[in-house]
């Protein structure tokens, strides 16, 4: 990295250049980064905003803006300079996506060329730019690059990898929401994948109710949880309940999933909860306050020591958080409730994770699948005959989700399927057929979540 390889203009576009060098040289996660760079820059909220939006955008839309910039360029885009590539790339957005004047977006982005790769990259980013505008907005460019129904174009249309798209429409094949579902409920699907999500907040039970939460300036009800509230306006770590720990940010449909395990019958005791994938802690947090009010304790399983300092956190000392690997046998046959978060492709939360769709491949299911499959089957080991084992990714990928529970419920033979969508509340549509809980952006506004829920028999 070369000493102008950041920005120095504390601008909204300097920011929004940070994050972009921060995701494709420093290979960060855009959430976290995001919230470094903005302290840094001390923005005001509108700037915060519009840095954001450049940032993020930038993200989504970068397969298509590619290959737009593809047609005006005179030379592969891995032989540009990565800096000038970025700043081209947030170009393109502000041009196609914005309303952004284009002089203002040509300039303001050549400015920020020269800034960070110097006056020749500035003079191409010049001539590119203009090329862009000349090509119409994001409607012109589609019908020009994507004019068909295919994958390929709908991938296309839609900034995501064709494989992605493969893998969202057979879920939605094999488990429609609706008997009317269709082809329409996929482009709604991808078209809420590149929709900016407000966050989503939880009220720690025991400590807030979402009531209270909801009377704090810019924080309205969510749809779904009794305990979720959604930040309209401003950043969650400015409220004082995030800040003393009332509170905390956590996806709805992430809160579904604690809840609903909460919410089964077991058979006999209800004594002993256990997360075995708790990092970073959000499940593991609601989980504890729940169980605090039954007289139950949550053990928290996590094998990195600083995210199990995150998990630790949200938790009161009442709990136990435990530094291993949740596939070992830490708690064999002895919970009443297991909850398997397991790790996965994260497919469900592309709205949140702008990035994410670009740094996933296929191969990356063959190296969760194993995973996946020895940790929900350490879960059923831990649970006690007549307990509840849930097992929840935030991915709908049929090889993360069905074909998982089903390999370990044929190796095992004593697990039963629990209907998990009536642990949730009522009134919430397109469930499908269940057994397992499937939740959707474009039809719940929530991340993209599986649940199945499983009780051991002897």
């Amino acid at each position: 990295m070369t000493a102008r390889s950041r920005s120095r203009r504390t601008a909204p576009r300097g920011a929004a250049y940070d994050l972009l060098h921060a995701v494709h040289v420093d290979d960060a996660y855009a959430n976290i980064a995001m919230a470094q760079i903005l302290a840094g820059a001390r923005l005001d909220q509108r700037d915060a905003a519009l840095a954001t939006e450049l940032a993020y955008g930038t993200l989504r839309g970068q397969g298509l803006y590619d290959a737009i910039l593809s047609t005006c360029v005179n030379r592969p885009l891995d032989r540009l300079d990565g800096r000038l590539l970025d700043v081209l790339r947030m170009g393109t957005h502000q041009l196609v996506a914005m309303r952004v004047p284009p002089h203002a977006a040509v300039a303001e982005s050549v400015a920020l060329a020269r800034d960070v790769a110097g006056e020749g990259p500035a003079k191409l980013a010049n001539a590119v730019l203009r090329r862009v505008d000349e090509g119409g907005d994001l409607a012109a460019w589609v019908e020009r690059l994507a004019p068909g129904d295919s994958v390929e174009d709908l991938a296309l249309a839609t900034s995501h990898p064709a494989w992605i798209v493969r893998a969202l429409s057979q879920a939605l094949s094999a488990h429609p929401p609706s008997p009317r579902a269709d082809d329409a409920s996929l482009r709604a699907l991808l078209d809420a994948d590149n929709a900016p999500a407000r966050p989503t907040l939880v009220a720690r039970p025991g400590r807030m109710d979402a009531t209270t939460l909801c009377q704090t300036p810019g924080v309205a009800p969510a749809r779904w949880s009794p305990y979720a509230a959604i930040l309209q306006q401003g950043r969650p770590e400015d409220l004082a309940p995030v800040r003393d720990g009332r509170a905390a940010i956590q996806d709805e449909g992430s809160q579904l999933v604690a809840l609903a395990l909460a919410a089964v019958d077991v058979d006999g005791r209800d004594e002993t909860w256990v997360d075995l994938c708790a990092g970073p802690g959000g499940k593991a947090a609601l989980l504890a306050g729940l169980a605090e009010q039954r007289g139950s304790r949550v053990v928290a399983v996590e094998p990195h020591r600083h995210r199990a300092e995150l998990v630790r956190r949200g938790m009161s000392d009442r709990h136990e958080v435990i530094i291993g690997d949740g596939r070992e046998a830490i708690v064999a046959g002895r919970a009443d409730r297991v909850l398997v978060d397991a790790p996965c492709t994260g497919l469900g939360a592309l709205r949140r994770r702008p990035e994410a769709r670009w740094r996933r491949t296929p191969a990356d299911l063959a190296a969760l699948g194993p995973l996946q499959r020895e940790l929900l089957s350490a879960g059923a080991e831990a649970v006690r005959p007549g307990g509840v084992v849930a097992y929840a990714t935030c991915s709908p990928h049929l090889a993360e989700t069905d074909l998982v529970v089903d390999d370990v419920m044929r190796s095992r033979g004593d697990l039963d399927w629990i209907d998990a969508r009536s642990f949730v509340p009522a009134g919430i549509p397109g469930l499908g057929e269940g057994p397992a809980l499937r939740l959707w952006p474009h039809l719940h506004g929530t991340d993209g979540m599986y649940l199945a829920l499983l009780r051991r028999h002897a």
